[in-house]
């Protein structure tokens, strides 16, 4: 249920601001073998809470934290502290056959699981207080290639930065997954993560080639099963599931395999290389920071709006599948004005030809017809840098940091009325240098996959948005919650207060969940927050559901529901 996403640096490097691996080769177990502990459960095979590994790695074993322990608090909160469980127990698991039997003492007791591998979902989901027994993920942290699957093994529990470290030091590839160095991979990948490399590479769940889930039965018995995308595999809709289905919905994922489509031909050789099996990672990336100043004289509605409506139609123009310009990847990032300044952040492969004079061109379309003067600089950084520099965001509050995050999809710049309305909540007089939103690049080869083909709806789509307000004090909560529902609100105002898909609009993203889109009393859209969130995907994910969680046993506010 962690939703962990790539917004979290993003806050970070300007809100936050404002207020905010070792190499691994993974053995393939054959079909028929017996399932030691922290094996791979073959494909068609699963392992049960009776059958699993009967030894637990020093030093998780089955006792689970509880309170008093002095382990208890360190363990209970995640990245939005606006949200603190009390769960009966906390069981700290490094393998698939300790998740088994966690899930199924959690079934037989009656209590209701939850489970977290980085912490960073935008809302309680792991901190509902009905959670009783919350499963812990990060010792699931293995990243490796596996040599007989011919796929490479992320777990949940690791982390993106090391993710990027291993996967670059060993064999110089990667994946177009979220800027945020500490998100686990858990939740980012099955929500359908994204990143600086996706207007280049596709969403991180175009290239996932299966999944081990551990799921429980009708007559409550847990089990881990694999699931892949090939055509004959029978639990081939538990993997589309998890390809932008969002986590806490059908089990525990407790292993990612992962191998680009494209490379499948290279995988059926003789001799695969596993440096052709996933995207290849820049050597050096080119990145640019641009500054305004929010300057009454100067920056004016018009300017503003000018300038946001330039950066969209930008995106209009240039995120076609193929386009020479789908290398580049920015993020808008507006603050309220008593920030001082607003900013821009542009990224791209730095041995893409001509890369400089491509994002100066970007640069000067942004601004152009303004009357500002952008201020800022450029740097030409290794790759690993940027992607693992924890002072993306997780180096802000550390004693508190509380957050709202909302969400929209874009296929096109928004319109007049909605500017003008960004622009008069960004300048009003109730929020704080860390209220503001992010616009974020997108499209690109995303648009290249058919809806269907994955479980992310929204492909014609070219931007994110992402409204929040951070805070750091409880007596806040109240203040800045108000201001950024209320941004949100009027920006669709013409759609009852929500992104209904439309002309503008495509619905919401799962992995930046927001609960306000269930409560009537401001969603009044009559749309419901399954239809924002996956479209026509989601009478298809309800029969996921019912085939593989029967008994509902992995839920949350925002979680797939039951067919009636």
């Amino acid at each position: 249920m962690d939703q962990g996403e790539t917004s979290s640096a993003l806050l970070g490097r300007r809100a936050l601001l404002a207020a905010a691996g070792g190499l691994a080769t993974v053995a393939a177990v054959p079909a028929g073998a017996t399932v030691p502990a922290g094996a791979t459960v073959p494909a068609g095979a699963t392992a049960t809470a009776a059958t699993a590994g009967r030894r637990d790695p020093a030093p998780f074993g089955p006792a689970g934290v509880r309170p008093g322990d002095p382990r208890y608090a360190s363990l209970l909160k995640g990245d939005n502290q606006r949200f603190v469980g009390r769960p009966e127990e906390i069981r700290v698991v490094g393998t698939t056959e300790q998740v088994v039997r966690a899930v199924q003492d959690a079934v037989r007791d009656g209590r209701r699981v939850g489970v977290r591998s980085g912490g960073h979902c935008f809302e309680g989901f792991t901190a509902d207080p009905a959670i009783r027994l919350l499963l812990d993920l990060s010792p699931l942290d293995a990243v490796g290639y596996d040599p007989g699957r011919r796929v490479f093994e992320v777990q949940p529990g690791a982390t993106l930065g090391r993710v990027y470290r291993t996967l670059f030091k060993g064999w110089g590839v990667t994946l177009p997954a979220g800027g945020c160095p500490e998100v686990g991979a858990g939740g980012h990948l099955v929500g359908g993560g994204y990143g600086p490399l996706s207007r280049r590479y596709g969403s991180v769940v175009d290239h996932l080639y299966g999944v081990e889930v551990v799921v429980v039965d009708r007559d409550g018995t847990a089990r881990a099963v694999v699931a892949t995308r090939e055509p004959d595999d029978p639990n081939r809709e538990l993997w589309w599931a998890h390809t932008g289905g969002g986590g806490g919905n059908f089990g525990v994922v407790t292993r990612y395999w992962l191998r680009s489509p494209q490379a499948d031909a290279e995988a059926r050789s003789a001799a695969p290389d596993p440096c052709r099996l996933l995207p290849p990672a820049p050597a050096e990336m080119l990145e640019a920071l641009v500054e305004w100043p929010w300057d009454a004289a100067r920056t004016t509605q018009r300017a503003f709006t000018t300038l946001l409506r330039n950066f969209c139609t930008w995106h209009e123009r240039n995120s076609d599948p193929g386009s020479p310009r789908t290398g580049l990847y920015a993020v808008l990032q507006l603050t309220h004005h008593t920030a001082a300044t607003f900013s821009m952040v542009v990224q791209i492969d730095a041995g893409i030809p001509g890369a400089p004079a491509m994002v100066q061109g970007f640069v000067d379309y942004v601004n152009a017809g303004t009357g500002l003067e952008a201020d800022g600089g450029s740097a030409t950084v290794p790759w690993l840098y940027p992607m693992t520099w924890p002072g993306n965001g997780e180096a802000g509050n550390i004693i508190t940091r509380r957050y709202k995050g909302k969400a929209g999809y874009l296929r096109r710049s928004f319109t007049e009325a909605q500017l003008a309305s960004i622009h008069r909540h960004l300048t009003n007089g109730t929020g704080t240098p860390a209220c503001g939103m992010l616009v974020v690049g997108y499209g690109g080869q995303v648009r290249a996959v058919e809806p269907g083909a994955t479980a992310v709806a929204q492909r014609d789509v070219v931007m994110k948005a992402v409204y929040h307000s951070v805070w750091a004090e409880e007596k806040d909560d109240g203040a800045n919650l108000s201001w950024v529902r209320e941004l949100y609100r009027e920006v669709y105002e013409d759609t009852g207060g929500v992104p209904v898909p439309g002309e503008v609009s495509d619905g919401s993203y799962i992995n930046y969940p927001d609960v306000d889109l269930a409560d009537p009393a401001w969603n009044t859209s009559g749309v419901p927050w399954h239809t924002l969130y996956y479209k026509d995907d989601y009478p298809r994910l309800q029969r996921v559901k019912a085939r593989w969680d029967p008994r509902d046993v992995f839920r949350h506010a925002l979680s797939v529901r039951l067919p009636e």
